[in-house]
């Protein structure tokens, strides 16, 4: 469905309690919060957006992050401030709208991202170029897209999550009927903006004083030390939890874990 106010596509699950929304990571879907919206329902009322470029949700022809969070802002001018929870990409976006719209995030969450300009971006250039790489005007089905994927992308949990993006629609104009979801090409031209944190759109704006909790991967490089005084200096009233045994997937290789360190910060 959509929601009053914005294009965004979202999910809903839980009647009653307190409003959490949740921004996935770059090439992901709202749905992949479900698992935790599902285990929050019993307290909370959950949002599942899916973000610009992503999902069912418009495409854009250029990658922005401040407009992506002034579209998410306009989710919550309609339906009331909310707790926001963004996972990578996602995080990025939760950040920026709590520090340009204090007025609408009650409490943010911030999952495996800092406020930071990463420098490699190796790893999703891979996953770009094999998905570039597919050929979906002779493919034949799932499982070709899977076996033609396996050797630029061993990982198959990896591989199911870029996949998740395929989609069988004869009417939509895709070569023989295959497309991506997802904007592969405004995404994939756009890796060096999807790294960077916007720090010259921030000028005059003040640090986010709510509650925010950190949680991050153990096994992941994408919270470090060094980066600390970011997080601090947007931050103040940061806490950070590093969960092991959990790369940057937190909540989906850590769900059991990730749902008790997130529910005791919504409490």
């Amino acid at each position: 469905m959509s929601t009053t106010g914005t294009d965004l596509h979202v999910a809903r699950y839980g009647e009653a309690g307190s409003r959490v929304v949740f921004c996935h990571g770059l090439f992901g879907q709202g749905r992949n919060w479900t698992q935790i919206a599902k285990a929050l329902a019993d307290a909370h009322r959950t949002v599942l957006v899916d973000l610009p470029n992503h999902g069912r949700s418009p495409w854009h022809e250029r990658f922005d992050y401040v407009a992506m969070a002034d579209e998410v802002a306009g989710l919550l001018d309609a339906e009331g401030p909310a707790a926001l929870v963004g996972h990578s990409m996602g995080g990025k976006v939760a950040m920026l709208l709590a520090l340009r719209r204090p007025d609408l995030v009650e409490r943010l969450c911030v999952v495996d991202m800092s406020p930071v300009t990463y420098h490699r971006t190796d790893v999703f250039e891979g996953f770009v170029a094999a998905m570039r790489s597919l050929d979906l005007s002779t493919l034949s089905g799932r499982q070709e897209a899977d076996d033609r994927l396996a050797e630029a992308v061993p990982d198959p949990g990896v591989r199911g999550f870029l996949l998740q993006n395929l989609r069988r629609d004869r009417d939509s104009g895709g070569a023989n009927g295959w497309r991506w979801q997802m904007n592969l090409d405004v995404l994939g031209d756009s890796l060096g903006d999807l790294a960077s944190w916007p720090e010259d759109r921030l000028t005059g704006v003040a640090a986010y004083d709510g509650p925010v909790l950190w949680i991050a991967g153990q096994d992941s490089g994408y919270v470090k030390p060094e980066y600390d005084a970011a997080m601090t200096r947007w931050f103040p009233r940061k806490r950070l939890v590093t969960i092991k045994g959990a790369g940057h997937w937190v909540h989906s290789e850590q769900p059991q874990i990730f749902v008790e360190v997130l529910r005791r910060f919504l409490a």
